[in-house]
């Protein structure tokens, strides 16, 4: 164990002899120092742990040599000692940046406690630093896996977006990765220290939802026995992502644009406004411009927040990026599990590069949770993955085109081909409506009347492969 080092400092002789005795007992390395200019020579060719400090000193006292403490990038905590002990001047050195001040004469243990504590108080706040670290590490760019040129792009608008308070609209598919996204745009930005408070507006009954986001008081309905704060009031100075805002009811679109436009929100049940400071990202699965013309979304709240839109493609428009993000759930849940799976065969790698993935990245995330709990060896089998990834081949159905050669019907023969080309675009979106349009390259009406009248059977396609 390495022994913490203390600088004491004091103009008494006596005084830093006696102390000195005491904290080698308790297994300190020790220096001292007469006044504050000595004291910040040794600073300046040793490095300590504490400095337990006089306040009264000739030359320089406790409280300059605090004030020229806060000019250094230093890592020390610095505690205060005094005879002449008053409130004032305890505050006016805890306000110059001293953990503690103790009071003339004490006890050895008492000093000892404090110490102490100072050190666990510094051992919290460097843990903490690692777990923020960490946090940071989590949602930063190298853990969204892709080398997509479509995702690169994504990363470059991150790093643009992220320093600004402006409302960012994360768009796509269930299961790819949009709260990531939105970590990662708040991880980025100044807002880092302060909270990112994420709520899935699909997820909490319509009746409980305003209160959830902006609180209530005592008494504001039956069961409010005490004032709450809502998501807002907690995401002060950082970051509220909300996950599917399109389910948001449009009473509560109401009082969401208010909160865009003026920075202040209601508790339920308080007629007084409350300011936030709170950075919005969205996010939906839905198309929010189609929900706006149906009028389940108001077009005031869209244009609101969709200031910085974000499209996350599907994991099936990135299949290159299905062999590193295996690699990357093989490290994750090696060490989650304590397995030591090293890699994946060839055969079951080309299935997976192959599947659909109608719930993408969190879909294959899960198969490779899975495999790595089924693998017998050191490696992930094509027998570890499900059944319906084992059957599945992502090439066009082997259907013929079906024209018999006495067939001259143009009709027919078009109805026919049409048939073919819906099934294979369906089979390659993994049933994806409205990518299987734009493949067809008709309108999204189109494609479902088309599916309805050729009679295609979507289900048993896409499960036949």
């Amino acid at each position: 164990m390495i022994n913490r080092r203390v600088l004491i400092v004091d103009d008494e002789e006596s005084f830093r002899h006696m102390l000195s005795v005491i904290l080698k007992k308790e297994g300190y390395e020790v220096e001292v120092a007469g006044d504050g200019e000595e004291a910040l020579q040794r600073i300046a060719t040793s490095s300590f742990d504490q400095v337990l400090c006089d306040i009264r000193m000739p030359r320089m006292d406790g409280l300059e040599f605090l004030k020229e403490v806060q000019k250094l990038d230093h890592d020390f905590t610095v505690i205060m000692m005094s005879a002449y002990g008053t409130t004032d001047s305890a505050i006016e050195a805890m306000k110059l940046g001293a953990y503690d001040y103790i009071s003339k004469p004490f006890k050895p243990d008492e000093i000892v406690l404090t110490l102490r504590k100072a050190e666990e108080r510094e051992r919290l706040r460097r843990e903490n630093e690692r777990l923020r670290r960490e946090v940071r590490r989590e949602f930063s760019f190298e853990n969204i896996v892709s080398k997509n040129e479509k995702m690169l792009k994504i990363f470059d608008l991150i790093s643009k977006v992220a320093q600004y308070k402006s409302t960012v609209l994360i768009l796509g598919e269930s299961g790819t990765g949009k709260e990531l996204i939105a970590r990662a745009i708040h991880y980025q930005s100044d807002r880092a220290e302060k909270p990112f408070v994420p709520i899935n507006c699909g997820a909490i009954p319509e009746n409980l939802l305003e209160s959830e986001l902006f609180g209530h008081t005592k008494g504001a309905f039956t069961d409010a026995i005490r004032t709450k704060k809502g998501l807002f009031e907690e995401a002060d100075e950082g970051t509220l992502f909300l996950d599917e805002i399109g389910e948001l009811p449009l009473s509560l679109q109401v009082k969401l644009l208010r909160v865009l436009q003026d920075g202040e929100i209601r508790r339920v049940g308080d007629p007084k406004p409350l300011r936030v400071d709170v950075r919005i990202i969205a996010a939906t699965v839905k198309e929010l411009a189609k929900e706006v013309n149906e009028g389940r979304f108001r077009e005031d709240l869209y244009y609101r927040l969709n200031v910085l839109p974000i499209h996350v493609p599907p994991l099936r428009e990135r299949r290159e990026d299905i062999p590193l993000l295996v690699n990357h759930f093989i490290k994750k849940y090696n060490q989650a599990l304590n397995k030591k799976v090293e890699g994946i065969d060839p055969t079951a790698l080309d299935a997976l590069v192959k599947y659909r993935w109608s719930g993408n990245v969190r879909e294959l995330e899960n198969t490779i949770e899975r495999a790595i709990v089924l693998a017998d060896g050191n490696r992930i089998e094509f027998d570890n993955l499900p059944a319906e990834i084992q059957s599945f081949d992502k090439a066009a159905p082997p259907i013929s085109i079906g024209v018999a050669e006495e067939e001259y019907s143009i009709k027919k023969a078009s109805r026919t081909l049409e048939t073919h080309l819906i099934k294979r675009a369906l089979v390659k979106t993994g049933g994806n409506h409205t990518h299987a349009a734009r493949l067809l390259e008709i309108s999204h009406r189109a494609l479902l009347y088309k599916i309805k009248e050729y009679g295609i059977q979507e289900k048993e396609l896409l499960e036949g492969g």
